[in-house]
């Protein structure tokens, strides 16, 4: 879901900002479940971001991906835990931002 930057995160859910630096769009602001954390797509963006950013940062939690690469992982997780982990998805991140 996107977010009015101004917006409080509810318990269980974190900010983080979607976009790449040469974008002209910018970043974009969406809270996400926790338990994305621990899903191994994620982690694999959340260790690209660590290369680009580094662990100290200010602000949300950004992640150097396109809102349109970032909305396409997002449902993959989502159809995945909807699945009940029956049907596996590829743990290939095959986006070219990401």
């Amino acid at each position: 879901m996107q977010e009015d930057k101004k917006a409080k995160v509810k318990k269980g859910w974190l900010a983080v900002e979607v976009g790449l630096e040469d974008d002209d769009e910018g970043f974009q602001r969406f809270v996400i479940p926790i338990s994305y954390l621990y899903h191994p797509l994620f982690k694999r963006l959340l260790e690209k971001a660590h290369e680009v950013y580094g662990y100290h940062t200010t602000g949300p939690l950004r992640l150097p991906c396109s809102t349109d690469d970032f909305l396409n992982l997002k449902w993959r997780i989502e159809k995945e835990s909807n699945h009940h982990h029956h049907h596996h998805l590829p743990l290939t991140l095959s986006f070219h931002s990401c």
